[in-house]
């Protein structure tokens, strides 16, 4: 006789709730399933914090950060979304990508979430080929550090 497939109980990289064969209240896991994927398609946070905010709507979407307080302790580096009242958190995947609407940046999760840094800007001068190529060079190293360049 063949082995029953053992189903988990959540998809892989975004912890959506599977539904199974007589599961009550259906409708719950169905309902946080959407809720997680209307915060998470866009791929953007309102802003990063190590607290929650006084006045957070359903569907927000923060970026925990160190060290982590309130509601949100234990949860650092985790995007914190806000579905019926309650605070579901998402854990990040090596490649993720989002943008802070707070802070305007890109930010690229690798164990931890990076943003590229800003590369001088040739000043003028007698050595701006120099300069320029320094600059360039910075920015094709940073934009290529956060996986942006292959």
């Amino acid at each position: 006789m063949p082995t029953p497939f053992d189903f988990p109980t959540s998809t892989p990289k975004l912890g959506l709730p599977f539904l199974f064969s007589g599961q009550a209240q259906k409708e719950f896991f169905v309902n946080q399933a959407f809720a997680l994927v209307d915060a998470l398609l866009q791929q953007c946070v309102v802003s990063s914090g190590n607290a929650p905010p006084t006045a957070p709507s359903d569907g927000d979407v923060y970026r925990v950060i160190a060290p982590a307080g309130g509601d949100w302790v234990g949860e650092e580096d985790s995007l914190a979304v806000r579905i019926g009242g309650a605070w579901h958190f998402v854990r990040p995947a090596n490649g993720m990508r989002i943008y802070d609407q707070a802070a305007a940046q890109w930010l690229v999760f690798k164990v931890q979430w990076e943003s590229a840094s800003t590369p001088a800007v040739p000043t003028g001068g007698t050595v701006v080929d120099t300069e320029a190529r320094a600059a360039i060079d910075g920015l094709v190293t940073e934009l290529s550090r956060l996986g942006i360049l292959a």
